[in-house]
């Protein structure tokens, strides 16, 4: 007889089974467990501890409770994988050496950076911590939607409101199945500018981000070395940066070194970190340390390594760095759940989906707002019907057998609906009053006036950003602290391109034709009023050089042109050729169009809040702009101000809120003003008059005019003088100005006008190609209505013109000087041009 079949035994492909089972597994723990929300910056675990802590009344006003009552809850209702689970995650979040910002406000032993473990669960306590509570903010105004628990008994959030960018700020790290992630922390202010910086322009570029946001932040400082791996996690969503720790190195009285460690790489354990050091002293692996102590107290790290007499301890640190943890890497992955698949992301994107989710947040809240509103606006309307009708109202119902039939003619006699007539049966005698009526009256009044905003903000994306700006902003200025991981330059090994670049003083050159380069500050050496000078550069007979300033390699230039635009580079990106080459046309720096050529470049070492760009356009226009405003410029440029038609940008100064600026035109008229005469204004506005010129009349230069500042004018034939600013009387801008100088067919139009202090040297350029450098103190001192001296021979050229004056610092005197027509000074140091000064 044949066996009968098993009906509870159900045969299956084992193949089948084992692919379907573990895909399950696997999704699971990506999306349940091992994967932080791109919108709120959480694991399911850290999420429902958070939930449950603010669910029983653990806010950070509140008295510490007993961590084992909190990782109850959380299994209880939310997380059934072990009390381990839950405690550790909870202890993590309570730990200063693993959150940037820490979300648990732990008390007790909670761990330490030598790796201790924290206490049983019995005897800690914990509370949520202040800024955490940011994290829930809002949660019970329908912000975030709910789902059912795992048995379907309590309801849980999906995500948080999260009102700051948590992902970035405090960094996570997670193994799923065939996926991990590792996101480092990041400071608080730094996250949020970027942020901020994303509302007011979302085609911003990730390097323009990076401005705000140059690296991660770890809690336990240290340095990171270079920047080429950030800046390649930030733009990719994978990088790897090098961490170091803080090392200081201090000599005793009897002349022996000592190593002192402050800070240690993010994740190291301190204490393995000390055996690792001893066991390699011991092994003689490392020789030189004659003592290794660990000296860290509540008030801060610090690991002492004593050295021997006869070692050197920077070799010493170097073989530490190499084969200990005092120098480690940590690999980027920005991995982490959008929509509830897992992404990576670089920069921008986990910053757009952050600002997403709060558009979301904001919106939700708003209509919740409304709904409550509306509902408190319609039960006062009625409570306002029956006011104007109170007679009416008492005798329907004292006539009322029962308060249904009472609530029925209060709707039908008042066209009321059922919730405003059992509010009016519901009210009590004392609002019967004439100031419980002026306050009924003053709260719908009040009502009208909300449900007009939010119904506003609903209906304007703009008015969104702003608030999500105001909140992000309050947030910064509750929570922001400094910086504590530096960012600089390592070992060989480590350092990016701009790091190779050696910082150093340069010139750099742009010709009428527009081609552009750099020069060593050493090309140039200085000469006697009216002497020959020297061939500067090959020309073609058309071409001249027309702009010249010196600068810093690392340093930023913002290049200026006719159009009013404005563009970047850093010298570094200058193309270096020899004193006679002709450069490269600058189209192929900047990109600039055609018929638009470069008329001021401004070096900036950094974009300081109080400082600002003063313009001047051939018409006389001024226009006056928050430096700041031009800290992130793209590769094509952007508008520096809006220009009339017909007219051009003619200069561009740095200055710093409090001078007076003075404006030459072609013939000889000047006007001086204090800056403040011309407003603060926009990137792109147009400008207010700065001086009132003729028709035949143009600007040719405007300056910042400093302490001791005397005015220098040069012609187009080579003619030039000083004049002492206080022959020049303050005025209101827009006015005519006075003479400065006495054109005539002699010395010719100005062609530039300058604020001199005697300190600098002047580099005079002309149409020819030709140079020459005077000491401005070998110029004569003359009064305002006069023509000036000679300052160059333009021999052998009748058409020959001085076209181009530059500023440079004075040149020290060399003790042998060599043949005119050598030039071989190496050490000649032109250190600044009077933009450099001014943004010193």
């Amino acid at each position: 007889m044949a066996e009968t079949p098993n009906p509870s035994i159900k045969e299956i492909n084992i193949s089948q089974e084992m692919r379907t089972s573990f895909l399950d597994y696997a999704m699971s723990v990506i999306v349940s467990r091992a994967l932080p929300d791109v919108r709120d910056g959480l694991k399911p675990v850290h999420r429902r501890i958070l939930y449950a802590m603010h669910d029983l009344g653990m806010h950070s006003d509140k008295p510490y409770k007993k961590s084992a009552r909190i990782v109850g809850d959380v299994l209880g209702k939310y997380h059934p994988h072990g009390d381990s689970s839950v405690y550790d995650a909870m202890v993590r979040m309570a730990q200063d050496f693993n959150y940037r910002y820490m979300l648990v406000d732990g008390h007790g032993n909670f761990g330490s950076v030598d790796g201790d473990s924290a206490a049983a669960m019995r005897y800690t306590e914990a509370r949520m911590s202040k800024i955490s509570m940011e994290l829930l903010r809002d949660i019970n105004k329908d912000t975030i939607d709910y789902q059912d628990n795992y048995d379907g008994s309590e309801r849980e959030p999906v995500v948080l409101p999260s009102r700051f960018p948590n992902l970035l700020i405090n960094g996570t790290s997670g193994i799923a199945v065939g996926m991990a992630t590792n996101i480092p922390p990041h400071q608080l202010g730094e996250i949020i500018d970027g942020v901020l910086a994303l509302t007011k322009d979302e085609d911003i570029t990730i390097q323009e981000l990076m401005e705000f946001i140059p690296g991660p932040d770890f809690p336990t400082a240290g340095l990171i070395l270079g920047r080429s791996g950030i800046r390649k996690a930030y733009e990719t969503g994978r990088g790897s940066i090098t961490l170091r720790a803080k090392v200081e190195i201090e000599q005793k009285a009897n002349g022996k070194e000592v190593i002192i460690v402050n800070e240690i790489p993010y994740q190291v354990n301190k204490a393995r970190l000390i055996e690792k050091i001893a066991e390699l002293v011991r092994d003689k692996r490392i020789d030189g340390i004659t003592d290794l102590r660990d000296e860290s107290d509540r008030n801060g790290m610090r690991i002492v390594m004593e050295v021997r007499r006869d070692a050197n301890a920077n070799v010493l640190l170097n073989n530490l760095y190499k084969q200990t943890a005092l120098q480690t890497s940590f690999g980027i992955n920005l991995l982490a759940l959008v929509d509830g698949q897992p992404k990576v992301l670089n920069l921008k994107q986990a910053l757009s989906h952050y600002l997403d989710h709060q558009k979301v947040v904001i919106r939700r809240r708003t209509e919740f707002e409304l709904r409550k509103a509306e509902a408190r606006a319609h039960i006062l309307e009625g409570l306002r019907i029956a006011l104007d009708h109170l007679d009416e109202v008492i005798n329907l119902i004292r006539s009322s057998q029962t308060a249904e039939a009472a609530r029925t003619g209060l709707m039908e006699s008042f066209d009321l609906s059922e919730k405003q007539a059992q509010a009016i049966l519901d009210m009590r005698l004392q609002r019967l009053t004439g100031l419980e009526r002026e306050k009924i009256e003053e709260e719908y009044n009040g009502l009208v006036q909300l449900i007009a905003e939010l119904k506003a903000v609903l209906g304007d994306e703009e008015k969104v950003l702003e608030i999500i700006r105001e909140e992000l902003t309050e947030i910064k200025e509750r929570f922001n602290d400094k910086r504590r991981t530096e960012i600089v330059s390592g070992g060989i090994e480590f350092i990016e391109d701009e790091d190779l670049i050696p910082q150093e003083n340069i010139v750099v050159t742009i010709t009428h034709n527009g081609y552009v380069k750099r020069l060593p500050v050493s090309t140039y050496r200085s000469q006697k009023r009216g002497g020959r000078g020297i061939q500067g550069m090959g020309t073609n007979e058309d071409d001249f050089v027309e702009h010249l300033i010196s600068t810093s390699t690392h340093d930023t230039l913002l290049f200026f042109t006719n159009k009013g635009k404005v563009y970047r580079a850093k010298g570094y990106e200058i193309p270096e050729f020899s004193r006679t080459a002709k450069g490269i046309p600058i189209i192929n720096l900047l990109g600039v169009d055609k018929g638009e050529w470069v008329n001021a470049i401004i070096p900036v070492a950094e974009f300081v809040d109080d400082w600002f760009l003063f313009f001047t356009t051939k018409e006389g226009i001024s226009k006056r702009s928050p430096l700041t405003s031009f800290a992130h410029i793209r590769n094509n440029g952007l508008i520096a101000l809006n220009l009339r038609e017909g007219d051009e940008l003619i200069s561009v100064r740095l200055t710093d809120g409090s001078k007076e600026i003075i404006i030459g035109t072609k013939k000889g008229m000047l006007i001086r003003f204090p800056e403040t005469d011309v407003r603060s204004m926009g990137r792109t506005a147009t400008g207010v008059k700065g001086i009132n010129i003729d028709k035949d009349d143009e600007v040719v230069g405007m300056e910042v005019l400093e302490e001791k500042s005397q005015i220098l004018i040069v012609t187009k034939n080579g003619y030039g003088k000083r004049t002492p600013a206080e022959e020049y009387r303050v005025q209101g801008r827009g006015g005519k100005g006075i003479k400065t100088c006495n054109v005539t067919e002699k010395n010719g139009n100005l062609v530039s006008m300058k604020a001199v202090t005697g300190e600098e040297d002047l580099m005079l350029i002309t149409t020819s190609g030709v140079l020459i450098r005077i000491d401005v103190n070998g110029i004569s001192t003359m009064g305002r209505n006069t023509q000036g001296v000679k300052l160059i021979r333009l021999e052998g050229n009748e058409n020959d013109i001085v076209a181009t004056v530059a500023k440079v610092e004075k040149e020290e005197e060399k003790a042998a000087v060599e043949e005119d027509t050598e030039i071989l000074d190496d050490n000649i140091d032109v250190v600044a041009t009077s933009e450099e000064k001014d943004s010193e």
